[in-house]
């Protein structure tokens, strides 16, 4: 079947109304709190599975997609995951390729499964295809290309295992999607063996789904947002702007942690230089040197935890929120036009029976937008009050095991202290 233009496609979140989205829109402090502990314990739309490493079999893949239903309540029938980093060293460049793997049972796809490899500017070429052809839908971000907090070499097996998990994440959020998932670039990227041959021929077929749906640049000013939308742009600067603070002072938390890290790994040597010296105190001055070695090795997990965990998440939600401000933006370009175009029919003299198809054009357009948006800006605050339930109950348990591990080593030379007999 060819294409269908976005009004055309069902959207299974576009009958969500504003009165329902409201609470949820509004700005408050505790935007990064859960809704609700009762949600549904899902597993993550951002597809951070427990194994990242394709099925074994069909009978475990279909247990997998029976566990991974997603919010609908519907059994998921496209899984992709993205693994094994490879690096390609050539006379003119050296760079990274991601394994993708594609299981599915949707009649779009020739074959039940795939396997491609793609490098970024690959994933870089999709979400630009995605925002070209789907304009009035929110294309989830892709990891800053060149810059990652923190880390220098690109090509280290710390910098390339973070870009693998966000590329991943950023395929699976498009496959959670109702309408991206069924995207013809997207079927490109997880089916083709040579996705150059298709950037190269300009995908001159799937560019007319580029065609359905058509917004203006032009000069057109928007007079005002409606106010569900203004509710949205308020809470998308109120929620970036608290991520980056806490961004900010989680790297400097980091950056503490880490040079508190330095002078334990000096102080603890010390105990046990000290226990050479005094044959009587040597035991009891080793045991002293070996917890601070245990609190050390505790509080480098900690670290590793929160760099490679907590801080990803909160980049891809300030990247996200950039996203959705763009599409924001896009709205109101098309309403602004809408108005325009009102104002210039009713400026006319002349009668005319009806409105003239380029404004019910423009019109449909505005509606297009107005339901899609508010249907992504659903889905994605379901996501977000899961990832961030996820995060936070991870960190609280990171926490607690690295003071049950420091503690555990301090009641270790308790014994060795009173156990040892005094000396006259």
């Amino acid at each position: 079947s060819g294409p269908k233009s976005l009004r055309e496609m069902p959207h299974p979140l576009a009958t969500s109304s504003s009165e329902e989205m409201g609470p949820a829109l509004t700005p408050s402090p505790d935007l990064l709190l859960p809704r609700s502990i009762a949600d549904k314990d899902l597993s993550l739309p951002n597809g951070t599975p427990v194994d990242t490493s394709s099925p074994a079999s069909s009978s475990s893949l279909l247990n997998r997609l029976q566990l991974d239903d997603d919010l609908d309540g519907e059994t998921r029938d496209l899984f992709v995951t993205v693994d094994d980093p490879k690096k390609h060293v050539c006379t003119m460049e050296t760079y990274i390729t991601y394994r993708v793997t594609t299981k599915t049972t949707r009649a779009e796809f020739d074959l039940p499964e795939y396997s491609v490899r793609r490098r970024y500017q690959d994933f870089d070429w999709l979400r630009n295809k995605l925002e070209e052809s789907q304009p009035t839908h929110l294309i989830p971000p892709l990891p800053e290309k060149f810059v990652v907090k923190g880390v220098v070499d690109r090509f280290s097996e710390e910098f390339v295992e973070t870009r693998r998990k966000a590329l991943d994440k950023f395929l699976k959020r498009i496959t959670d999607h109702p309408v991206l998932s069924f995207n013809e670039h997207f079927n490109v990227f997880l089916t083709a063996k040579d996705l150059n041959a298709y950037k190269r021929q300009g995908m001159a077929l799937l560019s007319k789904m580029g065609e359905s749906v058509k917004y203006v640049t032009g000069g057109y000013k928007l007079r005002s947002r409606p106010l569900e939308f203004a509710a949205i742009g308020e809470y998308l600067d109120t929620f970036s702007l608290k991520l980056g603070t806490i961004d900010r002072i989680a790297q400097r938390i980091i950056k503490e942690q880490l040079e508190y890290l330095v002078e334990l790994r000096e102080y603890g040597p010390v105990y046990s230089t000290w226990g050479g010296l005094e044959v009587e105190l040597s035991e009891p001055l080793e045991g002293v040197s070996a917890c601070i070695g245990n609190c050390c090795t505790a509080l480098e997990e900690l670290s590793e935890d929160m760099t490679e965990d907590f801080l990803p998440v909160l980049r891809e939600y300030i990247l996200y929120s950039e996203s959705m401000k763009n599409v924001l933006k896009k709205r109101d370009q098309v309403q602004a036009e809408y108005e325009a175009k009102l104002e210039a029919v009713a400026l006319k003299k002349e009668d005319r029976p009806k409105v003239p198809t380029d404004v019910e054009k423009c019109q449909d357009r505005v509606e297009c937008f107005n339901a899609d948006l508010k249907a992504d800006m659903e889905r994605w605050q379901n996501n977000k009050r899961q990832d961030f339930r996820q995060l936070l109950m991870g960190m609280a348990d990171k926490n607690i095991q690295y003071y049950e591990k420091c503690l555990t080593a301090w009641e270790s030379i308790i014994p060795l202290l009173q156990d040892k007999p005094e000396t006259k």
